[in-house]
Protein backbone atom coordinates (compact mmCIF):
# COMPACT_ATOMS: atom_id res chain seq x y z
CA UNK A 1 0.00 0.00 0.00
CA UNK A 2 1.30 3.59 -1.26
CA UNK A 3 1.94 5.51 1.60
CA UNK A 4 -0.45 8.37 0.59
CA UNK A 5 -3.06 5.39 1.06
CA UNK A 6 -1.86 4.62 4.36
CA UNK A 7 -2.05 8.27 5.77
CA UNK A 8 -5.23 8.31 4.36
CA UNK A 9 -6.54 5.01 6.05
CA UNK A 10 -4.57 6.99 9.03
CA UNK A 11 -7.01 9.35 8.71
CA UNK A 12 -10.36 7.59 8.40
CA UNK A 13 -9.26 5.87 11.92
CA UNK A 14 -9.05 8.97 13.67
CA UNK A 15 -11.95 10.12 12.25
CA UNK A 16 -13.96 7.19 13.61
CA UNK A 17 -12.07 7.95 16.84
CA UNK A 18 -12.93 12.01 16.85
CA UNK A 19 -16.56 11.02 16.46
CA UNK A 20 -17.04 7.99 18.94
CA UNK A 21 -18.51 8.97 22.10
CA UNK A 22 -15.32 10.38 24.82
CA UNK A 23 -17.41 8.40 27.33
CA UNK A 24 -16.66 5.06 25.43
CA UNK A 25 -13.25 5.73 24.87
CA UNK A 26 -12.75 6.68 28.71
CA UNK A 27 -11.56 3.67 30.59
CA UNK A 28 -8.16 2.39 31.83
CA UNK A 29 -7.53 -0.41 28.68
CA UNK A 30 -8.66 2.15 25.83
CA UNK A 31 -6.17 5.03 27.54
CA UNK A 32 -3.40 3.19 27.24
CA UNK A 33 -4.00 2.25 23.89
CA UNK A 34 -4.64 5.44 22.70
CA UNK A 35 -1.32 6.69 24.53
CA UNK A 36 0.64 3.48 22.98
CA UNK A 37 -0.85 4.11 19.51
CA UNK A 38 -0.11 7.87 19.96
CA UNK A 39 3.50 7.56 21.00
CA UNK A 40 4.15 4.87 17.83
CA UNK A 41 3.23 7.53 15.60
CA UNK A 42 5.40 10.35 17.22
CA UNK A 43 7.90 8.05 16.51
CA UNK A 44 7.09 7.58 12.90
CA UNK A 45 7.14 11.39 12.66
CA UNK A 46 10.09 11.90 14.11
CA UNK A 47 12.16 9.31 12.02
CA UNK A 48 10.38 11.20 8.91
CA UNK A 49 11.81 14.92 9.94
CA UNK A 50 14.70 13.06 10.60
CA UNK A 51 14.97 11.92 7.25
CA UNK A 52 13.49 15.16 5.18
CA UNK A 53 16.33 16.96 7.01
CA UNK A 54 19.42 14.72 5.91
CA UNK A 55 17.32 14.58 2.39
CA UNK A 56 17.53 18.57 2.37
CA UNK A 57 14.30 19.00 0.25
CA UNK A 58 13.59 21.52 2.02
CA UNK A 59 16.05 23.99 0.22
CA UNK A 60 14.26 24.00 -3.02
CA UNK A 61 11.58 26.19 -1.09
CA UNK A 62 14.02 28.33 0.04
CA UNK A 63 14.38 26.90 3.79
CA UNK A 64 17.22 27.69 5.86
CA UNK A 65 17.11 24.85 7.93
CA UNK A 66 14.42 21.92 7.79
CA UNK A 67 12.91 22.95 11.39
CA UNK A 68 12.13 26.11 9.74
CA UNK A 69 10.77 24.30 6.84
CA UNK A 70 8.33 22.11 9.57
CA UNK A 71 7.85 25.04 11.87
CA UNK A 72 6.20 26.92 8.73
CA UNK A 73 4.33 24.61 7.19
CA UNK A 74 3.10 22.68 10.28
CA UNK A 75 2.26 25.42 12.59
CA UNK A 76 4.69 24.42 15.41
CA UNK A 77 6.74 26.17 17.30
CA UNK A 78 10.27 26.28 15.76
CA UNK A 79 11.94 25.15 18.82
CA UNK A 80 9.96 22.02 19.21
CA UNK A 81 10.58 21.48 15.26
CA UNK A 82 13.97 21.79 16.10
CA UNK A 83 13.63 19.19 19.04
CA UNK A 84 12.19 16.58 16.80
CA UNK A 85 14.82 17.11 14.60
CA UNK A 86 17.51 16.17 17.07
CA UNK A 87 15.21 13.83 18.13
CA UNK A 88 15.13 12.16 15.05
CA UNK A 89 19.09 12.28 14.39
CA UNK A 90 19.85 11.16 17.64
CA UNK A 91 17.51 7.97 16.83
CA UNK A 92 19.79 6.58 14.43
CA UNK A 93 22.27 6.04 17.48
CA UNK A 94 19.90 4.35 19.45
CA UNK A 95 18.90 1.18 17.73
CA UNK A 96 17.21 -0.14 20.60
CA UNK A 97 15.65 3.01 22.09
CA UNK A 98 14.40 3.59 18.36
CA UNK A 99 12.30 0.06 18.19
CA UNK A 100 10.61 0.35 21.71
CA UNK A 101 9.40 3.65 20.60
CA UNK A 102 8.09 2.69 17.38
CA UNK A 103 6.76 -0.26 19.10
CA UNK A 104 5.39 1.85 21.58
CA UNK A 105 7.17 0.70 24.79
CA UNK A 106 8.40 3.79 25.54
CA UNK A 107 7.17 7.32 24.62
CA UNK A 108 8.86 10.52 23.45
CA UNK A 109 10.20 11.80 27.11
CA UNK A 110 12.22 8.65 27.91
CA UNK A 111 13.55 8.93 24.49
CA UNK A 112 14.55 12.47 25.06
CA UNK A 113 16.32 11.82 27.95
CA UNK A 114 18.09 9.27 26.43
CA UNK A 115 19.15 11.16 23.58
CA UNK A 116 20.09 13.46 26.40
CA UNK A 117 22.44 11.24 28.27
CA UNK A 118 24.32 9.87 25.31
CA UNK A 119 26.95 12.02 24.33
CA UNK A 120 31.01 11.91 22.63
CA UNK A 121 32.14 10.73 26.94
CA UNK A 122 29.13 7.84 27.29
CA UNK A 123 28.72 6.83 23.77
CA UNK A 124 30.95 3.66 24.27
CA UNK A 125 28.85 3.14 27.66
CA UNK A 126 25.61 4.08 26.09
CA UNK A 127 26.18 1.68 23.21
CA UNK A 128 26.80 -1.53 25.95
CA UNK A 129 24.10 -0.41 28.35
CA UNK A 130 21.26 0.85 26.02
CA UNK A 131 19.32 -2.25 26.41
CA UNK A 132 19.09 -2.08 30.14
CA UNK A 133 18.28 1.50 29.96
CA UNK A 134 15.71 0.98 27.62
CA UNK A 135 14.49 -1.80 29.67
CA UNK A 136 14.21 0.50 33.01
CA UNK A 137 12.41 2.89 30.82
CA UNK A 138 9.82 0.43 30.01
CA UNK A 139 9.34 -0.76 33.72
CA UNK A 140 9.60 2.13 36.00
CA UNK A 141 7.61 5.20 36.03
CA UNK A 142 8.76 8.51 34.81
CA UNK A 143 10.67 10.47 37.49
CA UNK A 144 12.29 6.44 38.71
CA UNK A 145 13.92 5.98 35.45
CA UNK A 146 14.97 9.61 35.06
CA UNK A 147 16.55 9.04 38.38
CA UNK A 148 18.03 5.86 37.94
CA UNK A 149 19.56 6.92 34.15
CA UNK A 150 21.10 10.45 36.39
CA UNK A 151 22.82 7.37 38.18
CA UNK A 152 24.03 6.01 35.24
CA UNK A 153 25.49 9.01 33.86
CA UNK A 154 27.36 9.64 37.03
CA UNK A 155 29.05 6.12 36.85
CA UNK A 156 29.43 6.50 32.95
CA UNK A 157 30.85 10.09 32.96
CA UNK A 158 31.89 11.18 36.43
CA UNK A 159 34.11 13.93 35.51
CA UNK A 160 31.27 15.27 33.46
CA UNK A 161 28.57 14.99 35.98
CA UNK A 162 31.16 17.24 38.36
CA UNK A 163 31.03 19.54 35.64
CA UNK A 164 27.81 19.49 34.93
CA UNK A 165 27.39 20.14 38.72
CA UNK A 166 30.27 23.04 38.46
CA UNK A 167 27.92 24.88 35.74
CA UNK A 168 25.00 24.70 37.28
CA UNK A 169 26.15 26.59 40.46
CA UNK A 170 28.87 28.73 38.35
CA UNK A 171 24.62 29.55 36.48
CA UNK A 172 23.01 30.74 39.83
CA UNK A 173 21.29 34.54 39.56
CA UNK A 174 18.51 36.11 41.53
CA UNK A 175 17.31 39.07 39.35
CA UNK A 176 14.75 41.87 41.27
CA UNK A 177 13.79 44.36 39.69
CA UNK A 178 10.88 47.23 40.23
CA UNK A 179 8.44 47.69 37.31
CA UNK A 180 6.99 50.97 36.25
CA UNK A 181 3.94 50.28 38.43
CA UNK A 182 5.87 50.38 41.58
CA UNK A 183 5.57 46.55 41.59
CA UNK A 184 8.74 44.06 42.12
CA UNK A 185 9.58 41.33 39.28
CA UNK A 186 11.28 38.53 41.08
CA UNK A 187 12.97 35.95 39.36
CA UNK A 188 16.38 33.39 39.12
CA UNK A 189 17.64 29.93 39.15
CA UNK A 190 18.99 28.23 42.03
CA UNK A 191 21.35 24.89 41.85
CA UNK A 192 19.44 22.05 43.58
CA UNK A 193 21.05 21.82 47.00
CA UNK A 194 20.57 25.69 47.10
CA UNK A 195 16.57 25.57 45.78
CA UNK A 196 15.82 23.14 48.06
CA UNK A 197 17.27 24.94 51.38
CA UNK A 198 15.11 27.39 49.97
CA UNK A 199 12.03 25.49 48.86
CA UNK A 200 12.10 23.55 52.33
CA UNK A 201 11.92 27.00 54.77
CA UNK A 202 9.45 28.75 51.73
CA UNK A 203 6.87 25.66 52.16
CA UNK A 204 6.68 25.57 55.90
CA UNK A 205 6.00 29.14 56.13
CA UNK A 206 3.47 28.44 53.22
CA UNK A 207 1.81 25.70 55.24
CA UNK A 208 1.85 28.20 58.71
CA UNK A 209 0.17 30.38 56.34
CA UNK A 210 -2.76 27.64 54.75
CA UNK A 211 -3.17 26.46 58.47
CA UNK A 212 -4.23 30.28 59.28
CA UNK A 213 -6.46 30.63 56.36
CA UNK A 214 -7.99 27.62 57.09
CA UNK A 215 -9.02 28.19 60.57
CA UNK A 216 -10.34 31.94 59.69
CA UNK A 217 -12.05 30.29 56.81
CA UNK A 218 -13.83 27.35 59.18
CA UNK A 219 -14.43 30.00 61.61
CA UNK A 220 -16.39 32.22 58.92
CA UNK A 221 -18.20 28.90 56.95
CA UNK A 222 -18.24 26.25 58.78
CA UNK A 223 -16.99 22.53 58.38
CA UNK A 224 -17.64 22.26 55.00
CA UNK A 225 -14.73 24.49 54.07
CA UNK A 226 -13.34 24.48 50.63
CA UNK A 227 -10.09 25.67 48.97
CA UNK A 228 -12.41 28.15 47.64
CA UNK A 229 -13.31 29.49 50.65
CA UNK A 230 -9.59 30.59 51.70
CA UNK A 231 -8.85 34.38 51.70
CA UNK A 232 -5.74 33.60 49.69
CA UNK A 233 -4.55 31.72 46.46
CA UNK A 234 -1.98 28.99 46.49
CA UNK A 235 0.13 31.28 44.18
CA UNK A 236 -0.50 34.49 46.67
CA UNK A 237 -0.04 32.38 50.49
CA UNK A 238 3.54 31.47 48.44
CA UNK A 239 4.04 35.21 47.66
CA UNK A 240 3.44 36.01 50.87
CA UNK A 241 5.03 33.26 52.48
CA UNK A 242 8.46 34.80 50.67
CA UNK A 243 7.56 38.36 52.32
CA UNK A 244 7.65 36.64 55.23
CA UNK A 245 10.49 34.25 55.10
CA UNK A 246 12.26 37.57 54.37
CA UNK A 247 10.59 39.20 57.81
CA UNK A 248 11.46 36.34 59.77
CA UNK A 249 15.56 36.55 58.34
CA UNK A 250 15.83 40.35 59.25
CA UNK A 251 14.22 40.08 62.87
CA UNK A 252 17.33 37.13 63.78
CA UNK A 253 19.34 38.63 66.22
CA UNK A 254 23.25 39.16 65.22
CA UNK A 255 24.82 35.71 66.22
CA UNK A 256 22.28 33.30 66.24
CA UNK A 257 23.35 29.66 65.16
CA UNK A 258 21.65 29.33 61.68
CA UNK A 259 20.08 26.20 60.45
CA UNK A 260 22.61 23.22 58.93
CA UNK A 261 21.57 20.94 56.39
CA UNK A 262 21.50 17.46 56.55
CA UNK A 263 22.94 14.92 54.54
CA UNK A 264 22.10 11.32 54.78
CA UNK A 265 24.79 8.22 53.89
CA UNK A 266 23.33 4.80 53.34
CA UNK A 267 25.47 2.27 54.13
CA UNK A 268 25.07 -1.04 52.85
CA UNK A 269 22.11 0.00 50.56
CA UNK A 270 23.82 0.15 47.13
CA UNK A 271 24.21 -3.79 47.51
CA UNK A 272 20.29 -3.61 47.01
CA UNK A 273 19.27 -0.34 45.58
CA UNK A 274 22.70 0.79 43.84
CA UNK A 275 24.41 4.20 44.17
CA UNK A 276 22.13 6.57 45.89
CA UNK A 277 23.33 10.45 45.96
CA UNK A 278 20.26 12.73 46.09
CA UNK A 279 18.69 14.88 48.13
CA UNK A 280 15.08 14.26 50.15
CA UNK A 281 12.97 15.33 47.60
CA UNK A 282 14.54 12.77 45.18
CA UNK A 283 16.65 15.15 43.22
CA UNK A 284 20.10 13.50 41.99
CA UNK A 285 22.86 15.75 42.72
CA UNK A 286 26.79 14.97 42.22
CA UNK A 287 28.50 14.06 45.13
CA UNK A 288 30.99 17.27 44.48
CA UNK A 289 28.02 19.46 44.65
CA UNK A 290 27.78 18.60 48.71
CA UNK A 291 31.61 19.37 49.06
CA UNK A 292 30.83 22.98 49.60
CA UNK A 293 28.53 22.04 52.21
CA UNK A 294 30.17 19.44 54.39
CA UNK A 295 31.89 22.01 56.81
CA UNK A 296 28.53 23.18 57.55
CA UNK A 297 26.08 20.09 57.67
CA UNK A 298 25.50 17.46 59.77
CA UNK A 299 25.86 13.75 58.42
CA UNK A 300 23.47 11.16 59.77
CA UNK A 301 24.50 7.14 59.36
CA UNK A 302 22.22 4.68 58.58
CA UNK A 303 22.62 1.50 58.12
CA UNK A 304 20.97 -1.49 55.70
CA UNK A 305 21.43 -5.32 56.06
CA UNK A 306 18.54 -5.98 53.33
CA UNK A 307 16.75 -3.81 51.10
CA UNK A 308 14.11 -3.00 53.41
CA UNK A 309 15.77 -3.21 56.86
CA UNK A 310 17.29 -0.78 58.74
CA UNK A 311 19.91 -2.19 61.32
CA UNK A 312 20.58 1.12 63.05
CA UNK A 313 20.16 4.24 62.24
CA UNK A 314 22.93 6.38 64.01
CA UNK A 315 23.58 9.57 65.83
CA UNK A 316 25.08 12.93 64.48
CA UNK A 317 27.23 13.95 67.47
CA UNK A 318 23.73 14.44 69.46
CA UNK A 319 20.95 12.60 69.95
CA UNK A 320 18.91 12.26 66.27
CA UNK A 321 14.98 12.29 67.37
CA UNK A 322 12.26 9.80 66.07
CA UNK A 323 14.87 7.41 64.26
CA UNK A 324 12.58 5.06 63.42
CA UNK A 325 11.01 7.13 61.44
CA UNK A 326 14.08 8.36 59.97
CA UNK A 327 15.12 5.26 59.13
CA UNK A 328 11.75 4.25 57.41
CA UNK A 329 11.73 7.87 55.24
CA UNK A 330 15.33 7.49 54.38
CA UNK A 331 14.27 3.20 53.42
CA UNK A 332 10.63 3.95 51.38
CA UNK A 333 11.49 7.56 50.12
CA UNK A 334 7.91 8.43 48.46
CA UNK A 335 4.48 7.06 49.46
CA UNK A 336 3.91 3.65 49.19
CA UNK A 337 0.64 3.90 46.47
CA UNK A 338 2.07 3.07 42.93
CA UNK A 339 0.29 6.38 41.48
CA UNK A 340 1.57 9.15 44.42
CA UNK A 341 4.94 10.63 43.88
CA UNK A 342 5.27 12.45 47.05
CA UNK A 343 8.76 12.20 48.64
CA UNK A 344 8.99 10.90 51.93
CA UNK A 345 9.68 14.49 53.86
CA UNK A 346 5.58 15.82 52.78
CA UNK A 347 4.24 12.34 53.87
CA UNK A 348 3.25 10.70 57.00
CA UNK A 349 4.31 7.01 58.45
CA UNK A 350 1.33 4.60 58.39
CA UNK A 351 1.27 1.16 60.13
CA UNK A 352 1.30 -1.45 57.46
CA UNK A 353 -1.38 -3.40 60.09
CA UNK A 354 -2.63 -1.18 61.70
CA UNK A 355 -2.46 -0.30 65.54
CA UNK A 356 -6.02 -1.16 65.81
CA UNK A 357 -5.57 -4.60 64.84
CA UNK A 358 -2.51 -4.96 67.13
CA UNK A 359 0.18 -3.39 64.46
CA UNK A 360 3.56 -2.90 66.37
CA UNK A 361 4.87 0.97 65.63
CA UNK A 362 8.02 -0.65 64.13
CA UNK A 363 10.12 -0.52 60.93
CA UNK A 364 9.12 -3.34 59.72
CA UNK A 365 5.44 -2.28 59.91
CA UNK A 366 5.80 0.99 58.82
CA UNK A 367 5.72 2.85 55.42
CA UNK A 368 5.92 5.99 54.26
CA UNK A 369 2.33 7.68 53.37
CA UNK A 370 0.86 10.86 51.76
CA UNK A 371 -1.70 12.62 53.89
CA UNK A 372 -4.19 11.72 51.41
CA UNK A 373 -3.44 7.79 50.75
CA UNK A 374 -2.65 7.19 54.36
CA UNK A 375 -6.72 8.89 55.00
CA UNK A 376 -8.23 7.01 51.69
CA UNK A 377 -6.26 3.60 52.99
CA UNK A 378 -9.37 3.75 55.94
CA UNK A 379 -12.41 4.59 53.30
CA UNK A 380 -11.44 1.93 50.50
CA UNK A 381 -10.00 -0.82 49.62
CA UNK A 382 -6.11 -0.74 49.30
CA UNK A 383 -4.63 -0.46 45.17
CA UNK A 384 -3.25 -4.18 44.29
CA UNK A 385 -0.05 -5.55 45.86
CA UNK A 386 -0.51 -3.26 48.40
CA UNK A 387 0.09 -4.96 51.88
Amino acid sequence: MAVVEVTAALAGVVDELVQADPLRLADGETLQALHRQLERLAAVTTRAVAAFDAGRAWEADGARTASAWVSSHCHVPLAAARRRSQLGRGLRHMPVAETAWLAGDIGEAQVGVLAGARNPATEACFERDEPMLVGLATELRHHRFVRALAYWCQLADPDGTERSAEAQHAARCVRLSQTFGGCWALDGLLGPVEGSIVATVLTKIEDELFETDWAEAKARVGEGVRPGDLSRTQVQRRADALVEMARRAAAMPAGSRLPEPLFTVLVGYETFAGRICELADGTVVAPGALVPWLDRAWAERVVFDGPARVTDVGARRRIFAGATRRGIEVRDRGCFHPLCETPAPGCEIDHIVPWSAGGLTTMENGRVACGFHNRERHRTRPPPGAP
